[in-house]
């Protein structure tokens, strides 16, 4: 009997994460509806849960983002 290290289960989660993440190259996120606060322009990801990736590894939560222009 082989038993294996790593469950089916991980395999098809990473798939499916892979296919929901929003990669922009220039996005600009708002904070605000009339577009006055400006949170990043540039580069950003967007993940499954909402919650919005910097380039440095920040973190911008969706209660703070009203939204984002592509």
């Amino acid at each position: 009997m082989v038993i294996s290290t790593t469950g089916v289960w991980d395999k098809i989660a990473d798939e499916i994460a892979d296919g929901l993440v929003m990669e922009y190259e220039n996005a600009t996120v708002y904070g605000d509806f009339e577009q006055d606060q400006i949170l990043h322009e540039g580069k950003l990801c967007v993940l499954p849960n909402s919650w919005i990736v910097l380039p440095t590894g920040r973190l911008l939560s969706p209660e703070a983002v009203h939204h984002i222009d592509p």
